[in-house]
Order: structure tokens, then C-alpha cells, then sequence
């Protein structure tokens, strides 16, 4: 089992080498993309917010999880 799992985080880490980076990301002045989420008051969309506040988002990915 630690070897499967071994092979599954190498292949995972060297598949990502190959991604490409820039595409994902945003530079000054960009638009967030639009999106809606899940969160603790409810699903929340950033068009709730356009125009009105300023807005960090913030992810904690596999917080709850037992990784």
C-alpha cells in the first residue's frame, strides 16, 4: 500500500511540473472570474460583491480531511 501510494505523489508531483502556471494565474488588474461557493452563510457568489467591497479569498484546501 505505501508503494502504491509512493507512485501516486510522484506521479502527482511530476504531472504538475508540466502544468502551466501562468494560465491560472491572475495579474494586477485582472478580473476574478466569476464563481459561486459554498460557505458557512450560505452560497455566495463574487457578483454579490462587485462594485460594493473589496474581497480576499481564501482556501484551505483538505482542512478537513485526515491528510
Amino acid at each position: 500500500m505505501k508503494k502504491i501510494k509512493r507512485h501516486f505523489a510522484i506521479l502527482i508531483f511530476t504531472s504538475l511540473l508540466f502544468l502551466p502556471l501562468t494560465s491560472f494565474a491572475l495579474q494586477v488588474g485582472d478580473k476574478a472570474p466569476a464563481f459561486t461557493a459554498d460557505s458557512t452563510m450560505g452560497e455566495v457568489s463574487l457578483a454579490d460583491y462587485a462594485g460594493k467591497k473589496n474581497v480576499v479569498l481564501a482556501l484551505y484546501f483538505a482542512v478537513f480531511t485526515s491528510v
